[in-house]
């Protein structure tokens, strides 16, 4: 773990900055590598959302941004249907479209209401009739103190920054509801590491004997969703790559300043 910490993180530098601003619920289709060099800033990093504007954004499995997702000072806010997954009509996950990623390092800022739950997913495939975890690992955002899935799963795995169903995160340093959090999800040839305000959780490897072990063992596994299990145990495709994906869970989430710097 601590290799890794020191080789990516020569790579990239781990500063925020805020994002102020609000503007119509809107989609944008610009081209991606144009998007890509309009939005790149002095440390290599690609602005995915301007605080104002869903440029490059629309829904997975959709040609829009859906209804239930709007703007809101500055930030990308999933307003809650009160359904859980089971979600809103106009609700759905939302996905980055321009491009899809490799190597990586993605950071964001993230804070739920209270009992709120979602997610963020990377290397997402789009799979038509199926849901993008099927295909996407799962950095959990969960109001830890009051949702009733952090005291479900296996030893914590399914608390934030915890990689869903898995690995949960350690130490487990997530703030109350209402308070923003800081999440970077790094991956670098299969090898990925979650950070949770400043400090690394959990790190695993992808396309591995043990990868396959964790698949094994959990909701998504060959006995119980054949279809998820295949998926991720190939996860970001012959080229090992995908989108990056926000959780619609029928809760009130919050996310800002989303940049990610390509390795």
């Amino acid at each position: 773990m601590k290799r890794f910490m020191y080789v990516i993180g020569c790579m990239a530098a781990a500063s925020l900055v805020v994002s102020c601003g609000s503007n119509p619920n809107k989609a944008g289709s610009a081209d991606s590598t144009a998007t890509a060099a309009a939005a790149t800033d002095e440390d290599q990093y690609i602005t995915l959302f301007d605080g104002k504007t869903f440029n490059g954004w629309r829904g997975y499995n959709k040609t829009e941004v859906p209804g239930a997702w709007i703007i809101e000072d500055g930030c990308i806010k999933i307003q809650g249907s009160g359904r859980g997954e089971a979600g809103a009509e106009n609700g759905g996950d939302l996905i980055y479209a321009d491009k899809k990623f490799k190597n990586f390092e993605l950071e964001l800022e993230w804070k739920v209401d209270k009992g709120a739950n979602s997610g963020i997913f990377y290397l997402a495939q789009e799979v038509p009739d199926k849901p993008i975890f099927f295909s996407a690992p799962e950095y959990q955002v969960l109001d830890n103190e009051n949702h009733p899935d952090a005291k479900l799963g296996i030893d914590g795995n399914r608390k934030s920054a915890s990689l869903y169903d898995m690995i949960p995160a350690k130490p487990q340093n997530a703030k109350p509801f209402g308070e923003w959090n800081t999440a970077k999800i790094m991956v670098y040839n299969g090898t990925v590491a979650h950070y949770q305000n400043g400090v690394q959780v959990l790190e695993y490897h992808l396309w591995t004997p043990k990868w396959q072990q964790m698949l094994d063992s959990c909701k998504f596994s060959k006995d119980k969703e054949p279809v998820a299990y295949e998926l991720l145990l190939n996860c970001g495709g012959d080229n090992h790559e995908g989108y990056i994906g926000l959780q619609d869970h029928g809760d009130n989430v919050w996310f800002r300043n989303i940049r990610v710097k390509e390795l």
